[in-house]
């Protein structure tokens, strides 16, 4: 069964790289009626939640796939199974991440490497393989998180603002370098979120929740915005934590 068209998006089949993020089934459960969607995680055999959520939501069909970010060998034929078994990606959410702990990552190279991985390298190895099938398509979307955290790296998460930053350009780069295929990506750049990466951790000024993050992609994927801002206060928030004197930004607090 082909999807349909949902508010100016393209159909096909709604990818989620990252299963168990809260952010990315907020959006699949938007996306999901008349839709196949792939649940793509570690475990994947624990997704037993989600997936009677996106079915309840209308999904036609749920399909856990075993997905390991970190090992970028294993994306391309990953990905190339995925289309072939389950038919053309409408749109694919780039959920997965860390935080990472920054203090340990000050004095441990490894940590912060393997925050780094996850949060640039495998971010880059998957768009780089989905870019290509999508060309091919000549359709689809692709949706990529970046953060407030990498519109100006700060001293306080500066391993993990570091690799938002880098992703935040890559993603820039991509996107222009799609233009004219047919294929569309999103970049959004969410402020403070509410949920179990954040948990135990102060709400910064215009925290948000997955909710309105999902909320608010969806409404960017159908206007086929290249970036958004969650909320969209943030876009002034910007311009003035792009002007702010080096000596003041030092001593921002997390």
């Amino acid at each position: 069964m082909v999807a349909r068209r949902t508010r100016g998006i393209d159909p096909g089949t709604v990818l989620v790289l990252g299963g168990r993020s809260e952010i990315g089934l907020q959006v699949a459960l938007r996306l999901a009626p008349g839709r196949t969607v792939v649940l793509a995680a570690r475990r994947c055999g624990d997704l037993d939640t989600e997936t009677a959520a996106l079915t309840a939501a209308g999904a036609t069909a749920v399909h856990p796939v075993e997905f390991d970010a970190d090992d970028t060998g294993s994306h391309a034929a990953l990905l190339g199974k995925i289309v072939a078994d389950y038919g053309p990606i409408g749109v694919a959410v780039l959920a997965f991440g860390v935080l990472g702990d920054q203090a340990l990552a000050e004095t441990d190279p490894a940590h912060a490497l393997a925050v780094v991985h996850t949060d640039y390298t495998a971010q880059l190895s998957v768009l780089t393989v989905l870019a290509n099938e999508l060309r091919t398509q000549g359709s689809g979307h692709l949706v990529v998180f970046s953060s407030i955290a990498g519109v100006r790296v700060r001293r306080a998460n500066y391993v993990y603002g570091s690799a938002k930053a880098g992703l935040d350009g890559f993603a820039s780069g991509l996107g222009d370098a799609l233009h004219g295929s047919g294929v569309h990506l999103l970049l959004a750049r969410p402020g403070f979120v509410i949920g179990r990466m954040t948990e135990g951790m102060r709400p910064a000024p215009f925290s948000i929740t997955p909710d309105q993050v999902a909320a608010a992609v969806v409404t960017a994927l159908g206007r086929r915005a290249r970036q958004v801002a969650v909320p969209g206060i943030l876009r002034l928030v910007f311009v003035g934590m792009r002007l702010l004197p080096q000596g003041v930004w030092r001593r921002m607090p997390l």
